[in-house]
């Protein structure tokens, strides 16, 4: 069964990638949004914070950031296949059951590795630096992934509940307020106190956090709270969780769909 899970897997994700041929617009503006946050938020912005070099604060947290763009980009595309019968046609074929959902989910994982580096890139050419070693810098990217793994697999739930294209819209409003509820561009000892409590525990602050102390970068203090001084267990613990716990969801509820 694993084998054939492996092989069908990688069967959609070459479907996957066979479209971003015929629609190569389409990935380059997902590769330009963040780098249009990112340039806005350092040249527009940064001269109103309270952060020395600032640049070099933003950007760790515009990468934890980006781990939640796209993700509407996956959902449409799974909904569009559920209206149109395409997974229907799957579930009919010999194969393993979750490959549509598993081949879905790493061409999004290609597609925010590449977003990832473009953006670190960029980020250096603005003169943004890490201070850490080569292996902290590493360990510090393993976390953004694994932040994206796990949002990743909530969005693919959410896109199966919602069923529809059209409703996708709804479902990705949730997005904006869980990405910018977090440490990202501000401290949460400046927010009132239950929405920096919120702020703090958010999975976005805590790979945040946790990612500047391994890029060597200026961090929040955080008033000593014990989500900001344990911030790289957190930033495990969370996506890990998240994501066993809406994979399963996930599983489930394809199966369901024919039933």
């Amino acid at each position: 069964m694993s084998s054939y899970l492996l092989t069908d897997s990688w069967t959609m994700t070459r479907r996957g990638l066979s479209h971003w041929r015929r629609r190569p617009v389409q990935v380059l503006v997902g590769l330009a949004f963040p780098v249009l946050m990112l340039v806005m938020f350092a040249y527009f912005l940064g001269g109103g914070m309270g952060v020395e070099n600032y640049r070099e604060f933003l950007v760790p947290g515009m990468l934890a950031l980006t781990m939640a763009f796209g993700l509407e980009s996956t959902m449409v595309e799974l909904t569009q296949d559920l209206t149109k019968g395409v997974v229907d046609r799957f579930r009919s074929l010999p194969m393993a059951p979750s490959a549509v959902l598993v081949g879905r989910s790493v061409l999004d994982m290609l597609h925010s590795a590449l977003c990832l580096m473009v953006l670190l890139g960029v980020g250096l050419a603005m003169g943004w630096r890490w201070h850490g070693t080569g292996s902290a810098a590493l360990a510090a990217v393993g976390l953004l992934l694994l932040l994206r793994f796990s949002l990743l697999w909530a969005g693919i739930y959410l896109g199966l509940v919602a069923g529809r294209p059209e409703l996708v819209q709804a479902v990705q409003i949730l997005i904006w307020p869980v990405a910018f509820l977090s440490n990202a561009f501000t401290s949460p000892d400046t927010m009132p106190g239950w929405m920096g409590a919120l702020a703090e525990w958010n999975p976005m602050s805590a790979t945040a956090q946790a990612v500047r102390e391994l890029f060597g970068n200026p961090v929040w203090g955080g008033g000593g709270s014990w989500a900001t001084e344990h911030a790289l267990l957190l930033a495990v613990g969370w996506p890990v969780v998240l994501s066993v716990l809406f994979f399963v969801l996930s599983v489930r509820r394809y199966r369901a769909l024919g039933r």
